[in-house]
């Protein structure tokens, strides 16, 4: 396959930042904790963000939260994704943020389709109320300004095909000050199915001034280029086509810069990436843990949901794959690794194939009256969650 045409592409910008290649990694709840971004930076360069981190939670200074804001002494910038629904809250955290120098780069979370969060305006719901969604970013790049703290957002096309808000609320995340706007291109109401529009991604780029970054369907590094040749747009976001392939960012890196070479681990590749991706946890979840042996088995435990990802598309008995997803231990890991053999080559007819949440569209549950108003910048009740990472 020839390689497509690309602009000419500068390292991606975000304040006193420069990142090179131009792609970040996606928050997701439960995955991109410190084991995980420390296994994806040692594959190649880019920005990774930590877990969601819910304002009201950072304000009230809730213990769970405080302890998901860690970052690895190699990570730079420390980049940390806010959820809020309330300008004052909002510009509350972003202080304390600054302040105690928790982060170097802060985005808002405009993306959140899930029904727990639209069905109290939050998330993808709230730039359909756009004075309210202006007053919300403003107030956070406000907070952060002074300390020369980047600002960006990270949102979807809108609620649904009559109700898209996108590029209304770039431009709007623009005169507020943000460094960039990156746009997944599905509507809440698509959730994670069908295609993503990287057609509305083009139409962004085209609307802003500012860096947009495109987000949606790259499951290999060839579509990320593909995307950037077809939008124009300035770098990357990378969520649910790396889980169980960390080496993407390898692939990612040799593609922006222009090199052909792309990873096909064996069997015996992806087991050592495994263990390493175990430990990593392992060595998170000690250093927050009075008791090591806990510690141990809650990185395991924590590392389970991961296998099946690893695994997706190799001949591997059910026996094995199931046992693997119940380790307790690194020398239960161990042992069971060295089940599996070595020479078997990846699996091909895996490659561009979605990974990770799969569903249907779907109702957007809203607030009652909702959609009646674009223009109440009322922050809607009950919206603040306390619970951080989604």
């Amino acid at each position: 396959m020839t390689a497509p045409s690309l602009p000419a592409l500068r390292p991606l910008t975000l304040g006193p930042h420069q990142v090179w290649p131009p792609v970040v990694l996606a928050p997701m709840a439960g995955i991109t904790n410190v084991g995980f971004r420390r296994l994806c930076r040692e594959q190649g360069g880019g920005i990774y963000v930590c877990e969601m981190i819910t304002t009201r939670a950072l304000v009230e200074r809730n213990p769970k939260t405080l302890r998901m804001i860690a970052f690895g002494a190699e990570e730079q910038p420390r980049s940390l994704q806010l959820y809020g629904t309330d300008p004052e809250i909002t510009a509350a955290a972003v202080r304390i943020v600054v302040e105690r120098d928790l982060a170097d780069h802060i985005d808002l979370n405009f993306g959140c389709p899930v029904p727990k969060v639209t069905r109290r305006g939050g998330g993808s719901a709230l730039p359909w109320r756009r004075r309210l969604f202006a007053r919300l970013v403003k107030a956070a790049v406000d907070a952060a300004s002074p300390a020369g703290v980047p600002v960006t957002v990270k949102m979807r096309k809108g609620i649904d095909d009559e109700h898209l808000t996108y590029v209304e609320a770039g431009l709007a995340a623009q005169e507020a000050g943000v460094a960039a706007v990156a746009l997944h291109g599905r509507t809440a109401a698509q959730r994670y199915s069908g295609t993503a529009d990287w057609d509305a991604i083009a139409t962004l780029k085209q609307a802003l001034d500012v860096p947009v970054l495109g987000n949606g369907d790259i499951w290999e590094a060839d579509d990320a280029l593909r995307m950037v040749a077809h939008t124009g747009v300035d770098g990357v976001v990378i969520g649910r086509g790396c889980l169980g392939r960390p080496w993407l960012f390898a692939d990612l890196e040799a593609a922006f810069n222009g090199r052909p070479e792309r990873r096909l681990p064996t069997l015996g590749e992806v087991a050592t990436t495994m263990r390493r991706h175990a430990e990593l946890l392992v060595d998170q979840f000690v250093a927050g843990a009075r008791n090591p042996a806990r510690g141990e088995r809650d990185g395991c435990t924590d590392f389970r949901k991961h296998v099946a990802w690893y695994l997706k598309g190799f001949p591997i008995g059910s026996e094995l794959r199931r046992s693997l997803a119940m380790i307790d231990s690194l020398a239960q890991l161990d042992d069971l690794l060295g089940k599996l053999d070595p020479a078997v080559p990846f699996p091909v007819e895996a490659l561009g194939q979605p990974r990770g949440r799969t569903n249907s569209p779907g109702k957007v549950f809203l607030p009652d009256g909702w959609l009646a108003s674009r223009d109440d910048d009322t922050p809607p009740d009950g919206a603040e969650l306390d619970d951080s990472g989604g």
